[in-house]
């Protein structure tokens, strides 16, 4: 079995890792067909442990799990126990931060040192309430100090939203109307979950942001989406620090 996956295009230490894996390969079928890592969406377990330990065995790094419920709380990454939570950090080499999406977006962050890094999940829930600033606070350094990865992501032409999504973000901050535009439903709105994202991190001083250049919704051959398929599978974004050689 094999899989095919992407790696975050940023300018991050030599010893910062990532893969971000896709639906292609795998054992999965049916509805999630394909390398679903996804223990939680009605897929067979035994193909999704498959999976899991496919995607180990591939990169010789201990994936650390997280139970995921749109929340803010951050926790350091734990491969021996399933926390609850929307973001880990470490500082160990080896373990990989992870996070599943099929549609919220995966945020991985490290610093310009190469000794700490971070995976969130946002979804927009997890944006308005402060999942990415409670990510960065994981880390000591400074904000210039670090860089930041937006992964595959439902994109802004196929994120509509209702009002109230509209009004709770522009209510907190009003430069976020500039990420929402009238869609063609009456009192909806089309939203761009990586400019709320980009807005987020900008005000607390992060300006090295790199990625967001996908959409899950429109790219079925590498990604599941929630909001195109309803049950489907979950891909991973992980991040981890590799031993130095020095």
């Amino acid at each position: 079995m094999s899989f095919t996956a992407l790696q975050a295009l940023w300018p991050a230490p030599e010893n910062v890792r990532t893969c971000i894996t896709t639906r292609r390969g795998g054992c999965s079928q049916g509805q999630w067909k394909g390398f679903n890592l996804g223990d939680h969406v009605g897929d067979d377990p035994a193909h999704v442990a498959a999976n899991r330990a496919e995607l180990q065995r591939s990169l010789g790094c201990q994936p650390a799990w997280l139970n995921q419920v749109h929340g803010i709380d951050v926790v350091q990454a734990e491969p021996a126990r399933v926390l609850e939570a929307d973001a880990a950090w470490t500082d160990q080499p080896g373990i990989a931060c992870t996070v599943m999406t099929a549609d919220c977006l995966p945020v991985l962050i490290c610093n310009r040192a190469g000794t700490r890094v971070a995976a969130a999940h946002a979804g927009w829930r997890g944006l308005l309430a402060g999942v990415l600033e409670q990510t960065v606070a994981a880390f000591d350094d400074a904000p210039e100090e670090l860089m930041v990865w937006l992964g595959p992501a439902i994109g802004p032409q196929a994120f509509e939203v209702g009002p109230e999504v509209y009004d709770a973000f522009r209510q907190q901050d009003p430069r976020t109307t500039d990420a929402f535009v009238p869609s063609q439903r009456e009192a909806h709105y089309l939203a761009d979950i990586y400019h709320l994202a980009r807005l987020r991190l900008g005000a607390r001083g992060l300006d090295q942001l790199y990625g967001a250049e996908h959409c899950t919704v429109n790219d079925p051959t590498q990604f599941f989406s929630y909001r195109r398929e309803g049950q489907t599978g979950r891909f991973a974004s992980m991040i981890w620090l590799e031993h130095r050689s020095d």
